[in-house]
């Protein structure tokens, strides 16, 4: 039967309940178990899809098309399963699906109500995933903070679970902090006694406690953890401040938290293999040849997680090429200000990567242009190629006006344009050039070097798209048009020969990119970027 582990934060967010659900994902996939993960979120929209990534940071795209938490992000880098519209459901999810029920009369003429028609849902959700993927271990990560009036149908649920498939076939973990009161000098355990108190007063009693901490936990802290919160101190795990994140599966490994979960689910494995995970990955991680600069010029620059594949990806291609990478982020506001050669100066590679609406856009183009004249190897992303495409219509084939009609709608030269199917959509979430699609790939090109495949599939979040009626013109001034949609004849890919690295796509490659298995083009920038230094 299939075993289910929810986790839970508690004190305040940002602990990365994500990062500790994979790296737990991570270590029980390394005895040969089929895991996959879920994420609950407490907000209300349907999906982070209409969200500002100011609000909500880095929407994440699964291979069918869904807009989803970045959370799903780490799941399937630390781990092999594959993430569906199925493994992330939201509040405004669940209270659409029940009402839409109601409206039917699925109910027959019921009072719906949070328990038992809310908490039901969310419990159908969770067995759905577990019938999908047909997993060993499902393991579900709950939003928001214990105490939060958001998570509580979410908690509630957590809670009945157990009664449904039995008490041997669920476990609980609950993040915390463990602070460290630098005055004092002293570890306080505090904060989490009250969160575990909050959690066992909505009727979950926590199996196992994982305490993030810049200290190192004594004995004598994890005792008194272990009394006042009911947990063995075996099961009171460390979960200290890192380098980096693809070091924890590593670190919850040597205080055997794979064993202590099995044998709550009295399940026998084969040996935990981290190996190539130690060799591969965090060793290569450590032990740079060589150092490089990489600019990265967005528009949301000011939050960390508003590009965490993109700087996720980056570190991905370092550890292919056993090169330190250190990215400097740069708002593309500020180029419109004080110009490129200030602010990208010195810099052994360029990315600009997605985003929606105008702001910012001229200093992007700009960026792109300060890369394409100065021979600095470039990699474009979504709207990243679009404004390559208009930097490169404006600065080579002299359409001085040359723009996208998502800026600027009566431009004389759309070079960028909305697609057909697009322009009668009303309604923004789940409307756009979602999900995987094939890309046939132009031979004796830079994409096909880089892909060393002719036909590959990538995953899209777009409206937009390049007009075809402008390609001659664009390919008789030299760029090259090396990857194509053949269905309807869609740009994917461009690039531009006697330059040493310059490539753009429509798609976003970021989100198939892994520690262990960088993304090609993201590995051929960095490779290109140590080559230039």
């Amino acid at each position: 039967m299939t075993k289910y582990i929810f986790i839970t934060g508690g004190v305040i967010s940002s602990l990365g309940k994500g990062i500790a659900a994979a790296s737990i994902a991570k270590i029980l996939e390394s005895r040969s178990l089929k895991v996959t993960l879920m994420k609950l979120d407490p907000y209300i929209n349907v999906d982070p899809g209409t969200m500002n990534p100011y609000q909500h940071g880095e929407v994440y795209v699964t291979e069918d098309g869904a807009e989803t938490d970045l959370d799903l992000g780490h799941y399937e880098r630390f781990t092999k399963a594959s993430m569906t519209k199925f493994n992330n459901a939201t509040t405004g999810q669940v209270y659409n699906t029940v009402i839409s029920h109601e409206r039917r009369g699925d109910y027959l003429g019921k009072t719906i109500q949070v328990i038992p028609h809310i908490t039901g849902e969310i419990k159908n959700r969770i067995k759905k995933v577990a019938e999908v993927s047909q997993a060993d271990i499902v393991l579900i990560e709950i939003g928001g903070t214990v105490g939060d009036i958001e998570s509580l149908p979410f908690l509630e649920a957590a809670r009945q679970f157990k009664l449904d498939v039995g008490e041997k076939n669920v476990l609980y973990i609950h993040l915390t902090l463990v602070p460290y009161i630098k005055v004092a000098d002293e570890i306080k355990t505090k904060p989490t006694q009250h969160s575990v108190q909050t959690l066992r007063q909505i009727g979950i009693l926590p199996d196992i406690l994982i305490c993030r901490t810049e200290k190192p936990l004594s004995d004598e802290v994890k005792e008194k953890i272990s009394l006042f919160c009911n947990v063995r101190k075996e099961a009171v795990i460390e979960s200290p401040d890192v380098e980096s994140i693809y070091q924890i599966p590593l670190v919850f490994k040597e205080q055997i938290l794979d064993e202590i979960i099995l044998s709550h689910f009295s399940l026998i494995s084969k040996p935990s293999n981290l190996q190539d995970w130690q060799k591969n990955v965090v060793e290569r991680l450590f032990s740079p040849k060589k150092t490089v600069q990489v600019a990265v010029v967005g528009k949301y620059i000011g939050l960390q997680d508003a590009y965490k594949s993109i700087y996720e990806a980056i570190t991905h291609a370092a550890i292919n090429n056993q090169v330190k990478v250190e990215v400097s982020k740069i708002d593309s506001e500020d180029i419109e200000k004080h110009g490129p050669e200030k602010l990208l100066k010195g810099m052994d590679a360029i990315l600009v990567p997605g985003g929606f609406g105008g702001r910012g856009i001229e200093g992007k183009i700009k960026a792109i242009g300060f890369a394409r004249k100065n021979k600095v190897p470039f990699l474009g992303l979504c709207l990243g190629m679009q404004c390559a495409v208009v930097d490169f219509a404006r600065g080579v084939c002299g359409l001085k006006d040359a723009n996208s009609t998502e800026f600027k709608p009566k431009t004389k030269n759309p070079v960028i344009s909305l697609l057909l199917e697009q322009k009668e959509v009303k309604d923004l979430g789940g409307t756009m050039r979602l999900g995987a699609y094939p890309c046939k790939i132009k031979a004796n090109t830079l994409a096909a070097k880089v892909y060393k495949q002719s036909l590959i599939s990538e995953r899209h979040r777009h409206r937009y798209e390049f007009n075809n009626k402008f390609r001659k013109l664009l390919e008789s001034c030299g760029m090259v048009f090396s990857g194509i949609y053949q269905k309807k004849n869609l740009v994917e890919i461009i690039e531009l020969k006697n330059h040493p690295y310059f490539i753009a796509v429509q798609f976003h490659p970021e989100f198939k990119s892994k520690p262990d298995a960088a993304h090609p083009l993201f590995s051929q920038l960095i490779r290109a970027a140590a080559e230039k230094k």
